[in-house]
């Protein structure tokens, strides 16, 4: 029997997000963002702030706990970033 549409949802979230994690570790073990671009970065905290909305919307859990995770990591990148930006002064 098939997965349902939730179950397959949860799946994909858990993959999708979990992928984001090497590079929050990565980060904060270098200490280091330099390589990562600011806009990218913003361009990937609207489009998942959007899907929470979106399941929010829906009220979809595996929707909202995915994108709400993923944004959670992004938006820690974002602040290492922030962090550990080189001076140039």
């Amino acid at each position: 029997m098939p997965p349902d549409a939730d179950t397959l949802g949860f799946i994909a979230g858990v993959i999708t997000t979990v992928a984001f994690v090497p590079q929050v570790v990565r980060v904060w073990r270098t200490r280091s963002a330099d390589d990562i671009s600011v806009w990218m970065l913003m361009l990937l905290i609207s489009g998942v702030s959007l899907w929470l909305v979106y399941g929010l919307l829906l009220w979809r859990l595996p929707i909202i706990l995915a994108n709400a995770v993923t944004l959670a990591l992004i938006l820690a990148i974002a602040l290492l970033k922030f962090i550990y930006r080189k001076k140039s002064y």
